[in-house]
């Protein structure tokens, strides 16, 4: 439960999780993660842990398929969506 508490990559998976999964089952998610990772240290001498951070999973996400999905989503609710650029300040 502490780890869900800090600013890392399992705090980040909890939070991620707690929101479709419920508290139990996010818990259960980050301890599992959490033995993968010592496993994967202790069965390899020479492996080091680097933390992914907090923001992994935004990193990840590619902004023209995420807005696509965003359009579908307001359109199927009945919404018309025309998309305008932003201007770049500067």
């Amino acid at each position: 439960m502490a780890a869900a508490r800090t600013d890392t990559f399992l705090g980040a998976r909890y939070r991620r999780l707690v929101k479709h999964r419920g508290h139990k089952k996010a818990i259960v998610a980050v301890a599992r993660s959490m033995l993968v990772i010592v496993w994967h240290i202790i069965n390899d001498p020479a492996a080091r842990f680097e933390d992914l951070g907090p923001d992994h999973h935004q990193r990840l996400v590619n902004p023209a398929r995420k807005t696509q999905a965003l359009v579908r989503q307001l359109q199927a609710l009945g919404h018309q969506v025309a998309l305008t650029p932003v201007e770049a300040v500067g």
